[in-house]
């Protein structure tokens, strides 16, 4: 028994030994953080669906996956083909004219010169589930019905027959780990492309006006946060951040941008050439990985939701180093 007693305090004073090494390092850490105001957020934009126009929030909450305002979340909502493969403003630029909004139990469209259609939230169970393909790697959904069917075929004037899926939260999120070679993080998406938030700031964007003859808006990059207050490309250099006295994201890699930039968010045109000329001049990859990005200029950064909670505009946002 005495033995035993000698053990057990043995086994105690261990213990309390390893919590107070834990309290010390943790104590390190915090003190070793350090945060430096960098900028601020000046617009915060929501996209229920994918490729469809964004809603600017005064406030959201930032989840693992995403922001999220109500029963609204980003880009939670996809457009498929017949065969299911993703229809995006790439294909169908007048997707960026269809606004999603939220109430009374609905999703509600809204497009020129359409009426209004309702979707129920809660969709029926007896939707058929279909295994959809984005960017070639499956990603379920469930069908919104005929009516959303007929609506979103007839406003982007196709020739074959479109539909409206829904992610739900029982549906297995993707991890674009296994979409791009340069993307290593373990994150959880439903329809975004290769990050759960896209980070831009105010002054890249003013930056590529300035060498553009037509101006163009953010709306043409498509961020879930803008920030102000800080020099052109800033945000290339925050490895992490973190934004108000909650919300902390880490840097994954920098957004390839596409022929989607130049669709133009408020008429549905798509020119084929600017921004993205412009932004080739000066933008591509000149590391050792350009030969991953090739011809696609970097332009705003997508980032991992490392502790979640609520954003708002005009929150400070820090760079954080230890």
């Amino acid at each position: 028994m005495e033995v035993m007693a000698k053990q057990r305090a043995l086994l105690l004073g261990m213990a309390g030994l390893g919590a107070a090494v834990a309290v010390t390092w943790l104590f390190q850490w915090k003190t070793k953080r350090r945060l430096r105001k960098v900028g601020e957020v000046s617009q915060l934009f929501l996209y229920p669906v994918k490729s469809c126009r964004g809603i600017a929030l005064e406030e959201v909450e930032c989840r693992e996956y995403g922001l999220r305002s109500g029963h609204l979340r980003d880009r939670h909502w996809l457009v498929v083909k017949e065969n299911k493969v993703q229809v995006t403003a790439s294909q169908e630029p007048r997707m960026v004219l269809i606004t999603a909004t939220c109430g009374n139990g609905h999703l509600t469209l809204r497009a020129p010169d359409m009426a209004d259609l309702h979707i129920p939230l809660e969709l029926p169970k007896e939707n058929a589930v279909f295994n959809c393909k984005l960017h070639g790697h499956a990603v379920q959904g469930r069908d919104c019905g005929e009516d959303a069917s007929i609506w979103i075929t007839g406003f982007l004037r196709s020739d074959q027959r479109y539909r409206l899926v829904k992610f739900e939260d029982t549906m297995k999120l993707r991890n674009p780990k296994n979409e791009h070679v340069m993307y290593t993080e373990n994150v959880q998406v439903a329809y975004s492309d290769l990050s759960p938030l896209l980070l831009l700031s105010e002054a890249s964007l003013d930056d590529l006006n300035s060498r553009l003859e037509t101006k163009i808006t953010v709306g043409n990059f498509r961020p879930n946060i803008l920030i102000s207050a800080c020099d052109a490309f800033d945000e290339d250099t925050w490895d992490e951040i973190q934004i108000g006295s909650q919300v902390t994201l880490r840097q994954v890699i920098p957004c390839p941008r596409c022929i989607l930039t130049t669709v133009d968010p408020d008429t549905g045109i798509i020119n084929m050439k600017e921004p993205l000329k412009t932004l080739r001049s000066y933008r591509l990859c000149d590391t050792v990985d350009k030969a991953v990005y090739k011809s696609s200029p970097l332009f705003g950064r997508y980032v991992k939701v490392m502790k979640k909670g609520t954003l708002k505009v005009g929150d400070p946002v820090y760079h954080i180093t230890y």
